[in-house]
Protein backbone atom coordinates (compact mmCIF):
# COMPACT_ATOMS: atom_id res chain seq x y z
CA UNK A 1 0.00 0.00 0.00
CA UNK A 2 1.44 3.16 -1.64
CA UNK A 3 5.11 3.20 -0.43
CA UNK A 4 5.01 0.34 2.56
CA UNK A 5 7.52 -2.11 1.80
CA UNK A 6 6.42 -4.72 4.25
CA UNK A 7 2.45 -6.07 4.80
CA UNK A 8 1.59 -6.20 8.53
CA UNK A 9 0.99 -9.68 9.92
CA UNK A 10 -2.42 -11.09 9.32
CA UNK A 11 -2.24 -12.39 13.33
CA UNK A 12 -2.04 -8.30 13.88
CA UNK A 13 -6.05 -7.57 13.40
CA UNK A 14 -7.19 -11.22 15.11
CA UNK A 15 -4.85 -9.35 18.17
CA UNK A 16 -6.19 -5.88 17.64
CA UNK A 17 -9.84 -6.79 17.58
CA UNK A 18 -9.90 -9.57 20.22
CA UNK A 19 -8.99 -6.81 22.74
CA UNK A 20 -10.65 -3.57 21.07
CA UNK A 21 -11.13 -1.66 24.14
CA UNK A 22 -7.03 -1.60 24.41
CA UNK A 23 -6.63 -0.67 20.68
CA UNK A 24 -9.21 2.15 20.96
CA UNK A 25 -7.40 3.44 23.96
CA UNK A 26 -4.42 3.20 21.93
CA UNK A 27 -6.06 4.90 18.65
CA UNK A 28 -7.24 7.71 20.50
CA UNK A 29 -3.91 9.01 21.88
CA UNK A 30 -2.57 8.52 18.40
CA UNK A 31 -4.84 11.24 16.94
CA UNK A 32 -3.73 13.22 19.53
CA UNK A 33 -0.07 13.00 19.01
CA UNK A 34 -0.96 13.64 15.08
CA UNK A 35 -2.88 16.45 15.99
CA UNK A 36 0.42 17.65 18.36
CA UNK A 37 2.85 16.91 16.00
CA UNK A 38 0.82 18.65 12.94
CA UNK A 39 0.55 21.80 15.20
CA UNK A 40 4.30 21.64 15.99
CA UNK A 41 5.53 21.48 12.70
CA UNK A 42 3.20 24.42 11.43
CA UNK A 43 4.54 26.95 14.61
CA UNK A 44 8.19 25.69 13.47
CA UNK A 45 7.89 26.73 9.80
CA UNK A 46 5.39 30.07 10.33
CA UNK A 47 6.91 30.97 7.52
CA UNK A 48 5.16 29.30 4.55
CA UNK A 49 1.33 30.44 5.05
CA UNK A 50 0.33 27.33 2.91
CA UNK A 51 2.52 24.68 5.27
CA UNK A 52 0.98 26.13 8.66
CA UNK A 53 -2.79 26.38 6.81
CA UNK A 54 -2.61 22.78 5.38
CA UNK A 55 -1.52 21.46 9.10
CA UNK A 56 -3.26 23.33 11.47
CA UNK A 57 -6.59 21.67 9.19
CA UNK A 58 -5.13 18.49 9.58
CA UNK A 59 -4.70 18.78 13.36
CA UNK A 60 -8.42 20.20 13.75
CA UNK A 61 -9.27 16.85 11.92
CA UNK A 62 -6.87 14.67 14.28
CA UNK A 63 -8.71 16.06 16.95
CA UNK A 64 -11.77 15.40 15.43
CA UNK A 65 -10.84 11.89 15.41
CA UNK A 66 -9.79 12.17 18.78
CA UNK A 67 -13.23 13.17 20.00
CA UNK A 68 -15.15 10.40 17.82
CA UNK A 69 -12.85 7.43 19.63
CA UNK A 70 -13.36 8.94 23.13
CA UNK A 71 -17.11 9.03 22.30
CA UNK A 72 -17.22 5.60 21.37
CA UNK A 73 -14.68 4.60 24.24
CA UNK A 74 -17.24 6.75 26.74
CA UNK A 75 -19.85 4.23 25.04
CA UNK A 76 -18.52 1.36 25.83
CA UNK A 77 -17.44 2.27 29.67
CA UNK A 78 -14.09 2.28 29.24
CA UNK A 79 -11.67 5.26 30.69
CA UNK A 80 -8.63 6.95 28.50
CA UNK A 81 -6.15 5.71 30.53
CA UNK A 82 -2.36 7.35 30.02
CA UNK A 83 -0.39 6.92 26.55
CA UNK A 84 1.91 3.92 25.84
CA UNK A 85 5.39 4.68 24.28
CA UNK A 86 5.10 4.47 20.40
CA UNK A 87 7.97 1.98 19.89
CA UNK A 88 6.83 2.37 16.16
CA UNK A 89 7.27 6.19 15.33
CA UNK A 90 10.24 6.52 18.03
CA UNK A 91 12.04 4.08 16.52
CA UNK A 92 10.93 5.43 12.75
CA UNK A 93 12.13 9.20 13.77
CA UNK A 94 15.79 7.83 15.76
CA UNK A 95 16.57 5.93 12.38
CA UNK A 96 15.73 8.76 10.11
CA UNK A 97 17.69 11.21 12.15
CA UNK A 98 20.74 8.84 11.84
CA UNK A 99 20.44 9.07 7.97
CA UNK A 100 22.74 11.56 6.35
CA UNK A 101 21.13 14.71 4.55
CA UNK A 102 21.26 16.28 1.35
CA UNK A 103 20.46 19.94 0.49
CA UNK A 104 16.53 18.89 -0.76
CA UNK A 105 15.85 16.36 2.54
CA UNK A 106 15.88 19.26 5.25
CA UNK A 107 14.95 18.18 8.31
CA UNK A 108 11.28 19.36 7.91
CA UNK A 109 11.35 17.01 4.29
CA UNK A 110 11.96 13.98 6.61
CA UNK A 111 9.58 15.19 9.28
CA UNK A 112 6.51 15.11 6.71
CA UNK A 113 8.08 12.11 5.13
CA UNK A 114 7.56 10.49 8.33
CA UNK A 115 4.54 11.57 8.57
CA UNK A 116 3.69 10.07 5.37
CA UNK A 117 4.98 6.47 6.25
CA UNK A 118 2.75 6.57 10.01
CA UNK A 119 -0.33 7.14 7.95
CA UNK A 120 0.42 4.79 5.06
CA UNK A 121 1.06 1.91 8.23
CA UNK A 122 -2.11 3.51 9.61
CA UNK A 123 -4.37 3.25 6.42
CA UNK A 124 -2.78 -0.28 5.97
CA UNK A 125 -4.31 -1.53 9.63
CA UNK A 126 -7.40 0.15 9.55
CA UNK A 127 -8.44 -1.59 6.24
CA UNK A 128 -6.94 -4.95 7.95
CA UNK A 129 -9.21 -4.37 11.07
CA UNK A 130 -12.64 -3.40 8.83
CA UNK A 131 -12.24 -6.25 6.65
CA UNK A 132 -11.62 -8.24 10.07
CA UNK A 133 -14.84 -6.25 11.19
CA UNK A 134 -16.95 -7.38 8.43
CA UNK A 135 -15.89 -11.17 9.14
CA UNK A 136 -17.06 -10.70 12.29
CA UNK A 137 -19.86 -8.82 12.04
CA UNK A 138 -22.07 -7.07 14.98
CA UNK A 139 -22.06 -3.69 16.65
CA UNK A 140 -19.50 -4.33 18.56
CA UNK A 141 -17.04 -4.30 16.34
CA UNK A 142 -16.61 -0.50 14.61
CA UNK A 143 -16.38 -1.12 10.85
CA UNK A 144 -17.70 2.04 9.85
CA UNK A 145 -14.86 4.01 11.68
CA UNK A 146 -12.36 1.91 10.37
CA UNK A 147 -13.59 2.50 6.95
CA UNK A 148 -13.46 6.00 8.00
CA UNK A 149 -10.36 6.57 8.94
CA UNK A 150 -8.74 4.57 6.44
CA UNK A 151 -9.94 6.87 3.76
CA UNK A 152 -8.59 9.79 5.80
CA UNK A 153 -5.30 8.15 6.64
CA UNK A 154 -4.86 7.75 2.50
CA UNK A 155 -5.43 11.48 2.14
CA UNK A 156 -2.94 12.27 5.10
CA UNK A 157 -0.58 10.34 2.93
CA UNK A 158 -0.51 11.80 -0.12
CA UNK A 159 -1.06 15.27 1.99
CA UNK A 160 2.30 15.11 3.71
CA UNK A 161 4.35 13.84 0.72
CA UNK A 162 2.97 16.48 -1.12
CA UNK A 163 3.89 19.35 1.56
CA UNK A 164 7.72 17.29 1.56
CA UNK A 165 7.68 18.05 -2.18
CA UNK A 166 6.83 21.93 -1.16
CA UNK A 167 9.21 22.12 1.20
CA UNK A 168 11.86 20.78 -1.31
CA UNK A 169 11.41 23.30 -3.46
CA UNK A 170 9.21 21.59 -5.46
CA UNK A 171 12.16 18.80 -6.08
CA UNK A 172 9.50 15.64 -6.67
CA UNK A 173 11.89 12.81 -7.83
CA UNK A 174 13.95 13.29 -5.03
CA UNK A 175 11.48 13.11 -2.39
CA UNK A 176 10.06 10.29 -3.53
CA UNK A 177 13.74 8.72 -3.83
CA UNK A 178 13.87 9.94 0.20
CA UNK A 179 10.78 8.12 0.62
CA UNK A 180 11.44 5.11 -0.54
CA UNK A 181 15.04 4.93 1.60
CA UNK A 182 12.64 5.90 4.85
CA UNK A 183 10.20 2.62 3.92
CA UNK A 184 12.81 0.87 4.01
CA UNK A 185 13.73 1.97 7.09
CA UNK A 186 10.14 1.76 8.05
CA UNK A 187 10.25 -1.69 7.05
CA UNK A 188 12.79 -3.05 9.46
CA UNK A 189 11.01 -1.50 12.07
CA UNK A 190 7.87 -3.37 11.61
CA UNK A 191 9.57 -6.32 11.13
CA UNK A 192 11.26 -6.37 13.91
CA UNK A 193 8.08 -5.66 16.02
CA UNK A 194 6.39 -8.76 14.18
CA UNK A 195 9.34 -10.82 15.51
CA UNK A 196 9.44 -9.74 18.97
CA UNK A 197 5.86 -9.15 20.24
CA UNK A 198 3.92 -10.45 22.58
CA UNK A 199 1.21 -13.24 20.83
CA UNK A 200 -0.92 -13.01 24.04
CA UNK A 201 -0.67 -9.06 24.65
CA UNK A 202 -2.53 -6.55 23.31
CA UNK A 203 -2.04 -4.93 19.78
CA UNK A 204 -1.57 -1.09 19.11
CA UNK A 205 -2.40 0.72 15.68
CA UNK A 206 1.56 1.20 15.65
CA UNK A 207 3.08 -1.93 17.18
Amino acid sequence: MFCLKVTTDARWAARALGNLDALLVDHAHCEMKAASNALSLAMRHCDDAVIVRTLTDLAREEIEHFQQVLALLSARGVPLTGPSVDVYAAGLREAVRRLPRDPVTTPLVDRLLVGALIEARSCERFKLLSEGAAVIGGDRYPGALWRELLASEATHYRLFVDLAVRASGGRRPAVVARLDRLAELEAAIVDALNRNHDPSGPATIHG
